[in-house]
Formats: structure tokens, sequence, C-alpha cells
């Protein structure tokens, strides 16, 4: 064993298991995935890691992350990134154990973020958040079912199911109101993000609660975290359109909400997508570019500590929203 590689570990999480590689040793093992199992894997785990990676899987993730943040170096990868990763390396084969080694490869040969733990607060509004987004698609789901209904029971038991999601949407909303209130870091950030014209508080706290890290990213990592950083394809002679992908959808989602009226309110994201529209760019691009501008701009106004002003919307360079 060559003492100069680095430990990296891959975990792949499913609902009911975890499954470890350990590289450059090979070691490998499964673990029941509830507060037991991670208990043992916490103690298979090396002491000199590097490394530990897994995909964002959701809920199942957690658990496992709430107990090992802070206390050992994870990194957290979007799934359609490591599958790339994988197929860049030719490894086609997918099951748990295969899936954990990839990630063990990963952590061993790109420079990945480290996630650091969250506060209970910055907890508790992420799941309120998560709570609140399936009210909302529950809703849209609801109401297309109403719009085609034809029995007065199921028309009458549609409208009330649209009645309790309304209360239950208010009562979250409510919740989290109070909940950033009370939280002196939130309740500023909140201050910060809403003096932007376009970002209200619904918008605002999903982006606390979906991109925690916003303040402390380089222009181009808030864009790529938020999946709006631009992807050229160019080959040869050959140029492609560029492409936004990856990320973090939810984010990316409140941005777009926030886009739409910055678009309109905020006078220099306005300028900026009328220019665009003026130069022949289809909205959707043009719509795209405020939205890496409105990240790019919330990031630096939370590294600064500042409100928006329209005198000094930011310091940060032009160039930092990229173009589109």
């Amino acid at each position: 064993m060559n003492d100069h590689t680095p430990t990296t570990i891959g975990v792949d999480i499913s609902k009911a298991h975890l499954d470890a590689h350990e590289l450059p040793s090979g070691r490998a093992a499964r673990f029941d995935n509830n507060a037991a199992g991670i208990g043992k894997l916490s103690k298979w785990i090396s002491p000199d890691v590097a490394c530990i990676v897994y995909e964002s899987t959701g809920p199942c993730h957690r658990a496992l992350e709430e107990a090992l943040a802070g206390q050992l170096p994870l990194a957290r990868v979007n799934a359609m990134r490591a599958r790339r990763f994988a197929q860049a390396i030719g490894q086609e084969a997918k099951t748990d154990a295969v899936d954990a080694k990839v990630l063990a490869k990963m952590g061993a040969s790109v420079d990945l973020r480290r996630v650091h733990p969250r506060e209970p607060a910055q907890r508790d509004l992420a799941e309120l958040r998560t709570a609140r987004d399936a009210l909302m698609r529950d809703r849209v789901g609801t109401q297309n079912r109403r719009h085609q209904a034809r029995h007065a029971l199921v028309k009458r038991q549609l409208k009330l199911r649209l009645e309790q999601i309304d209360r239950q949407v208010k009562a979250l909303n409510a919740e989290i109101d109070q909940l950033i209130a009370a939280d002196e870091v939130l309740s500023r950030r909140t201050e910060i993000l809403t003096s932007i014209p376009g970002i209200a508080k619904v918008t605002a706290a999903a982006l606390l609660a979906e991109m925690p890290e916003l303040g402390t990213l380089e222009a181009k990592a808030a864009a790529s975290l938020a999946g709006l950083a631009p992807v050229t394809r160019e080959s040869g002679k050959w140029k492609g359109h560029s492409f936004i992908g990856g990320g973090r959808a939810r984010a990316r989602r409140a941005l777009y909400m926030g886009a739409l009226a910055a678009s309109v309110y905020n006078p220099d994201l306005a300028h900026m997508y009328r220019g665009l529209r003026t130069r022949g760019k289809p909205a959707k691009v043009a719509l795209t570019a405020v939205m890496r501008k409105l990240v790019v701009l919330a990031n630096v106004l939370l590294q600064q500590d500042r409100l928006w002003s329209v005198h000094a919307p930011a310091t940060a360079p032009a160039a930092a929203a990229g173009q589109s």
C-alpha cells in the first residue's frame, strides 16, 4: 500500500442499506441504513480517511450526513455527476457495491466540496421547505384532476383536498417565518436576500434551505451549485449551443420564480434582460442569464453582509454572471 495514496471511501446509500468501499485497500462492507448501522459504519471507517463520498438521495442520506458531518470529511455529489464519472472511467455495471467503489474512485480523482454540518435551525428549515414543496406538487396534480373530473362526488372531494392543501401550506409558511425570525443568522440572511428586488420571502427561504453555502462561494461555484453555469460544447471547428444542467433543481426553480420578478422590477436585471432580448436572445436564454446573475448577486451580498442598493447592487465583476 502506498503511504502517499489518500484513503477514500465511497458509500452507496439505499433505503435499507449502506454499501461502503475503501480505496486503495479495497475493503468493503454493508451496513443497515439505521442508527445502529451508521454507528457500525463510523467505527469501520479508517481514522486517516481523506474523503467519504456519497450521492444526494433525499431522506435516505440525511441521517448519515447528520451523524458524521463535522466529525469526518464528507462530500455529497449529484447522482448524475457520479454516473457521468462512472461512464468516463468505463464502468457500465451498476450495483450497490460497484457504485460504492466508483464513488471511492471519484473521491480519489476529483476535488470535491466538503459538507459542513448544518445548524438545527437550518435542518428544520430544509425539512419544512421539503414538506412545502411536496404540498405544492400535490396541489398542481389535484388541480389538474379537478379540471378533468366529471362526477359530483369526485369534484367535491378534490375541492376539499385543495382547501386542505392550502391550509397546510399556510401553516408551513407561518412556521417557516417563525423559525427564521427566531434565528439571528437566518433572519439576517433573509433580510439581505429580500432586499434584492425580485426575491420575496418564499424564494429567500428556498435559497436558504437549498443553498446554505451561499455567501461562502466563488461566483462560478454559486452558479454551478444551482445548475446555472453554462456548459460549452465545442469540438474543432464545430460549436454547439451552450446548455445548463445538474446542480440543485429546487434552488434553480426558486431562482426561476425570482428571475421572473427581477426581470421586471429589478432595475439592473431588467435592463440586462431587455438588452439580451434586443440582441435576439430567446426569452428562455435571457431569463436563465438573469437567474445566474441573481444567484451570483445573492452570494456576493451575503459575503459582504450588506443589503442591496440601487447605487451599489454588488461589487462582483459583471462577467461573473456569464453570458448566454
